[in-house]
């Protein structure tokens, strides 16, 4: 049953030519695009946790909608990238994957099991033992190596899945700390991410969360000091934080925790930074206190500006990681107003390069068991109730879940949403099976690509493809053929002039002259 209602799409649409004119501008710009060969000074990997290409959709669409459009209509910067492609996401033992054997995928060109961080597969998850031996190094750590700077900001803690994947190597995600790892691992001789972060890879700039796992048990938080769960965890009595900072003696290196101290931090002079603005994740966008904590476009771009000036360029891994929680929690309002503020990140990464030398990508690890169904109007509401009314005669919203908590069938009956605000940002959407948390999903994710070789990012491939990719556009890691054709980019046009042997044996003067005019005129007539 239908819900009735009187809809129309803009007038202009009613116009055929009005499809048409656009189809050939489209068209004109494919056509007028030329391929970018040049060698990646910088790469900039943008790494929407969990966002699948359904979360893309309903993501336009509520970001046109926030500016009172439409919203179908509308282009997000991730839009407007000319190149992109499929990965597939499973990892070697399971069909459906977690974030950090995604990330091994992505950042070390090499799948794994699942809840694995920076091994190969013959590691076994939680199993200190096969962790030695099977250590994969990331992007991170190649472009270190060639002399560029590197940086991580996320929106979780800097040791969640995929930040830890750029520097740690653990048999298990969840040894954030050595508290949250078992004897036998400490015994066997396995380290927590969080100290990994300080002994594995020189990162220049860490930012996000995760202040509890770098102080010894029972340290006060700054921010929420009677807070006993935001205090420290450390059980080893190591203040990370202190030590960091002991290690960049000679070097300007600031440490902050609050919004006053990261303002003031001068990217200009500014060699290392560690940005911990929560104890454990940092607060989704809604919920985020402007006056304490940046938002995720301020801290990619204080990442950036101080990255930048290293001549040698950088590799910079920027994360929308409350994407995933927002959908595991099924709230999908805080999932998709993640993405809309990731997506301006991304807008604020292309404004601070230049596209003739930065790589620029955007993907996900993996997706979720969300679904955009219904036959909604043109222009409703995305967090809105769908027109078409169940068997039973209830409504349904546009966007619901496979799974998860919003599970809400009582004595065989849905609830009535008819009087339910679903556009609130608490709202949990229905889902067709109980479970306390979302799973994930498991259809390909894509990556959408701009600037040098971003033509390699096509097709569908394995998600491990990326790391070789754009390894392979920056001439960092083992293939370094890029660097060795490097082109030479010049406002003039090139003449290539062969000689013979003859040629070769005389002297240089004596080179046919009639051979050096011919060339002349082709390249003139070309």
């Amino acid at each position: 049953m239908f819900a009735l209602m009187c809809v129309s799409g803009p007038v202009e649409e009613e116009n055929p030519e009005f499809w048409r004119a656009q189809g050939a501008k489209a068209l004109q710009a494919a056509l007028n695009r030329k391929l970018n060969t040049n060698v990646a000074k910088n790469i900039m990997l943008f790494l929407g946790d969990g966002m699948g290409i359904t979360t893309i959709t309903a993501a336009r669409i509520l970001k046109g909608q926030m500016h009172n459009q439409s919203g179908e209509e509308t282009v997000m910067t991730m839009d407007t990238f000319p190149h992109a492609g499929l990965l597939k996401t499973y990892s070697v033992d399971f069909q459906i994957p977690d974030s950090s054997s995604t990330a091994t995928a992505y950042l070390c060109g090499v799948k794994t099991n699942l809840n694995t961080v920076g091994v190969n597969a013959a590691a076994r998850n939680g199993i200190c033992k096969t962790q030695k031996g099977n250590e994969v190094s990331s992007i991170l750590k190649w472009a270190k190596d060639a002399g560029k700077s590197v940086g991580i900001v996320t929106t979780t803690r800097v040791q969640h899945a995929t930040p830890a994947t750029t520097y740690a190597h653990s048999a298990s995600r969840k040894w954030y700390s050595d508290a949250d790892m078992p004897a036998s691992a400490k015994k066997e001789g396995c380290t927590d991410i969080a100290s990994q972060l300080l002994n594995n890879t020189d990162i220049d700039v860490i930012i996000g969360g995760g202040r509890k796992y770098m102080t010894p048990k029972g340290t006060w938080d700054p921010e929420y000091p009677r807070d006993l769960a935001s205090s420290g965890k450390r059980q080893d009595g190591r203040h990370l934080i202190s030590e960091w900072q002991k290690m960049k003696v000679g070097k300007v290196a600031r440490y902050v925790w609050n919004r006053t101290d990261f303002d003031a931090v001068d990217p200009d002079t500014t060699d290392y930074l560690m940005a911990l603005f929560e104890p454990g994740d940092l607060r989704f966008d809604l919920e985020r206190d402007p006056t304490m904590d940046p938002s995720i476009t301020e801290t990619t771009e204080k990442a950036i500006r101080i990255l930048s000036k290293n001549p040698k360029g950088f590799f910079l891994l920027v994360e929308g990681g409350r994407i995933d929680q927002g959908h595991h929690a099924s709230r999908a309002s805080m999932a998709l107003h993640e993405t809309v503020a990731f997506d301006n990140a991304v807008a604020k990464g292309l404004e601070l390069t230049n596209e003739e030398e930065t790589l620029t990508l955007v993907t996900a690890d993996h997706s979720h068991a969300f679904t955009f169904n219904g036959y909604p109007f043109r222009g409703q509401s995305i967090l809105g109730k769908s027109p078409l009314y169940g068997k039973d005669m209830l409504p349904y919203t546009t966007l619901m879940y496979g799974n998860g908590p919003g599970y809400k069938v009582v004595d065989n009956k849905r609830p009535d949403i008819r009087q339910v605000d679903t556009k609130s940002k608490d709202y949990v959407q229905l889902s067709a099976v109980p479970l306390d948390t979302e799973t994930h999903g498991g259809e390909d994710v894509a990556v959408l690509a701009r600037g040098p070789m971003a033509h390699l990012f096509h097709g569908v491939q394995e998600q491990s493809y990326l790391a070789h990719a754009m390894a392979y556009a920056g001439c960092v890691g083992r293939d370094l053929r890029h660097c060795e054709s490097r082109p030479q980019h010049t406002n003039t046009k090139r003449i290539l002039i062969t000689t013979t042997d003859d040629d070769r044996n005389s002297a240089p003067s004596q080179v046919s002259y009639i051979s050096l005019v011919t060339a002349l005129l082709a390249a003139m007539l070309h």
